[in-house]
């Protein structure tokens, strides 16, 4: 069986289907990035929270801006919007065909159709996930303009390549017509992720029209959010298991595990959706949440990844399997991050850590390291670094999270530990590539990368610190440093 809105009655009892009136459903949320996180995570929010008030007024229309987006985007499109989404666990596995989206957009073959639909007076939200790279910015403080994309949509700006160009051209003409802007929220794992929007889209509106600017700055909404679900692809044993027991046949299968929070802001002066009784939390202040998610669970993963791999494993709960990362992980976490994160109501971290430990080591989600590990140019400065200016300003401990830097050039060599070649998905890491082959195991070169690890690459202890550790792998091997 192929998933349509045909078919979708046919599925078996076992399989969860849409509550929803997919007839009526109207796309009042405009989503850029219509991945697997966001088809785990705020879709599934979206369609509860229809089904619990009875409403169809906040399905998604899923805009893809990238080359890569086209096959995704087509496949869906033939399915009616429909995928299944499989949650799995050492425990359990449940399987339910999520129907929360209701029209799809590819932007590169239809740009002015992304325009009016921002433009329209039927969209209530725009959502994004562009992934940590995706947003050009440099942190919260605003736009990169030297990113050869962002000099494209000033210039070119029926033609755009990025984010920014879209919501530009389709918030000026809300502006033109008397709309009020769309509400931009971000639901990426990036720090103050409501402001890093804010400033870099306006910046961008204010290069492009004074007027634009003003007015976004004026009228603009720019929740923060904190969003977390371990969601790998989907691999071909996932879709023949799909198949053999359940006789659904997608190219478009999202796999993930049962856990999934979300965090917003709660700064909606209209329209706020319900998404709190889909399990939402609203909070006044997302930081604390961001902070512990990020410094924690994602910064956990990017020492178990680059580590891992380098020491020949490949899976995420075969690094939680073994024992010699144990102590390390604990270090890190215990010792040097908890120690700067805020207390938060109803949350113990000493659970939230313990949870890490469950979440990471199932097995049933077999979740590349290196999906981990790509990227690293972007996720290594908003996931550890934070934590080690820190710690260097108390005069604390540094040396696990240092570790996690060490590990992450040495992976940037571009062979692990066998002589193998690694495959390094990293688009922004150029400049540092080159900066880790010429310091030729000297990571002082690539600390000095300004774009990356700014003031700390002039820290004498922490250039000491990541200096040594890396001498220590490429020397004597990850294991052996991690024992000792």
């Amino acid at each position: 069986m192929l998933l349509s809105t045909r078919t979708v009655s046919e599925l078996s009892p076992e399989v969860r289907r849409p509550a929803i009136d997919r007839g009526s459903l109207s796309p009042a949320v405009l989503h850029f990035g219509v991945g697997n996180f966001h088809r785990s995570h705020q879709a599934v929010y979206f369609e509860e929270a229809m089904e619990r008030t009875g409403t169809s007024e906040w399905g998604i229309c899923g805009v893809g801006i990238l080359p890569a987006d086209r096959a995704l985007q087509s496949a869906l499109g033939e399915q009616d919007g429909l995928y299944a989404l499989v949650e799995k666990s050492d425990e359990r596995r449940s399987v339910r065909v999520v129907g929360s989206v209701a029209r799809l957009l590819f932007a590169p073959n239809k740009p002015e159709v992304v325009f009016e639909a921002l433009a329209g007076a039927e969209v209530r939200l725009v959502t994004l996930t562009i992934t940590e790279g995706g947003y050009c910015a440099r942190g919260t403080t605003g736009l990169d303009f030297s990113h050869p994309d962002i000099q494209h949509d000033l210039i070119r700006r029926w033609r755009p390549k990025t984010v920014y160009g879209y919501l530009a051209e389709g918030m000026d003409r809300r502006r033109l017509r008397g709309l009020p802007p769309v509400p931009v929220l971000s639901c990426d794992n990036v720090p103050d992720n409501g402001v890093v929007v804010r400033r870099a889209l306006g910046d961008f509106c204010r290069a492009r029209s004074a007027e634009l600017g003003r007015w976004l700055e004026d009228y603009g909404c720019f929740p923060s959010a904190m969003v977390d679900r371990i969601t790998p692809a989907a691999t071909p044993e996932d879709r023949r298991r799909l198949l053999s027991e359940h006789g659904i046949d997608d190219p478009c299968l999202v796999v993930c595990e049962p856990f999934r929070q979300w965090v917003l802001e709660d700064c909606f002066e209209k329209a706020r959706p319900p998404l709190d009784e889909a399990g939402v939390h609203f909070a006044r202040d997302v930081r604390p949440y961001q902070e512990t998610k990020i410094r924690l669970l994602n910064a956990g993963h990017s020492a178990m990844g680059y580590l891992g791999y380098l020491a020949g494993y490949r899976f995420v709960h075969e690094v939680a399997d073994a024992p010699e990362f144990r102590g390390y992980l604990a270090g890190l976490l215990d010792d040097e991050v908890s120690p700067l994160l805020h207390s938060l109501p109803g949350l113990s971290l000493d659970a939230y850590k313990a949870s890490l430990w469950t979440r990471f080591a199932n097995r049933a989600l077999v979740d590349p390291l290196l999906r981990i590990c790509a990227d690293g140019s972007a996720k290594i400065p908003k996931f550890v670094l934070p934590s080690i200016r820190d710690e260097l300003a108390r005069s604390g401990p540094i040396r696990n999270l240092s570790l996690c830097v060490a590990s992450f050039l040495r992976f940037l060599e571009g062979t692990d530990e066998r002589g193998d070649p690694i495959p390094i998905v990293d688009p922004g890491a150029g400049r540092l590539v080159e900066a880790v082959h010429a310091g030729g195991g000297d990571a002082r070169p690539a600390l000095g990368v300004e774009e990356i690890f700014g003031e700390l690459g002039r820290s004498e202890r922490f250039v000491n610190e990541v200096s040594s550790l890396l001498r220590a792998l490429r020397e004597r091997g990850t294991r052996a440093v991690l024992a000792a």
